[in-house]
């Protein structure tokens, strides 16, 4: 007879990030590597492994966080997303299995709610939404769906112009024309001042990560996060920061431009030129990320993004009460 529990993580890292690999959903966002750039006591860790006799099925990274008086068992609040990483043999039994566990292991926890947010569907191998019926199907309701955009990325890069909307091509017209150069670069101090000033005019926010940790992040993953620059003669005008979030999907986590050179159109041709470049490393989809904060929209942005062909998926936030 199966025998399944949730346990405390007996793995070291390299064991973990292996079976994140190796997963069918996993990204760099669910592995120790990534998670362990936050210092020592930002978070209480309450990550986990479901296994079935002795052999892992699921890892649950994961932190219990205090709010509004109540205990909550969260994917991980350190990254963009979370939820479940498992094998590409889960079966619709196994996610049931597996959400019934979870639910158990709150309660030894002794906590009072469960709230996760999964990677959306184009980051799995096999394509399923097994897991989402069990979560509802166990008495989780849906917390908010926020809209991603996403390209999917043509075989050649000669599809790809011919994917974006007259405005978007007109721009990058108009760019190359002006002499924007795009260039892969090393170039994170003055791409950092660039995104601040940008971010602090638009939303009045500052980045997610601090140059340093930004820094620490690509030390770690100097192959799967890329900084793209656009470039009039040798000044950076423009610049995307691109997590390959796994062999399937690259995400443009922070976008910025100088204000003083909007004409230039930079931000278009480096998506031109981005795009050409995954497409040719063999990645299936361009993640542009969120447009929604809470569910509200922001029309613009959406607009801007879909210039490119892009389309929205769901990024959902399930929670449970205990």
């Amino acid at each position: 007879m199966d025998i399944y529990e949730f346990t405390k993580t007996g793995l070291s890292d390299n064991e973990w990030d292996e079976f994140v690999e190796q997963s069918d959903n996993g990204t760099m966002f669910h592995t120790r590597r990534f998670l362990s750039y936050h210092p020592t006591g930002r978070f209480t860790d309450a990550s986990a492994i479901l296994k079935n006799e002795n052999k892992i099925t699921a890892l649950f990274p994961a932190v219990k966080i205090e709010r509004n008086g109540l205990k909550i068992l969260s994917s991980h609040s350190g990254a963009s997303y979370g939820g479940f990483v498992h094998n590409s043999d889960l079966n619709f039994k196994d996610a049931h299995i597996l959400v019934e566990s979870l639910i158990e292991y709150a309660q030894s926890l002794n906590c009072d709610a469960i709230q996760m947010t999964l990677n959306p569907i184009i980051y799995q191998k096999h394509v399923s939404n097994y897991l989402d019926f069990a979560l509802v199907r166990n008495g989780f309701i849906y917390a908010k769906r926020e809209i991603s955009s996403v390209v999917q990325l043509p075989k050649t890069q000669q599809e790809i112009l011919p994917m974006y909307r007259e405005e978007a091509r007109r721009a990058i017209r108009k760019s190359q024309k002006l002499g924007v150069r795009i260039a892969e670069c090393e170039r994170f101090e003055e791409y950092y001042r660039i995104l601040s000033q940008n971010l602090k005019m638009r939303h009045g926010v500052s980045p997610t990560h601090t140059l340093d940790e930004l820094l620490l992040l690509k030390r770690k993953f100097p192959t799967k996060i890329r900084l793209w620059g656009a470039f009039l003669d040798e000044k950076l005008i423009a610049g995307v920061c691109n997590f390959s979030a796994n062999e399937k999907v690259v995400l443009a986590f922070y976008i910025s431009h100088d204000e003083e050179y909007q004409e230039y159109r930079p931000v278009n041709t480096l998506f031109y030129e981005i795009m050409k470049q995954s497409s040719f490393e063999g990645f299936d989809y361009l993640d542009f990320g969120i447009f929604t904060v809470n569910m509200e929209p922001n029309w613009g942005l959406a607009r801007f993004k879909e210039n490119f062909g892009s389309r929205g998926i769901f990024r959902d936030t399930f929670y449970r009460s205990l």
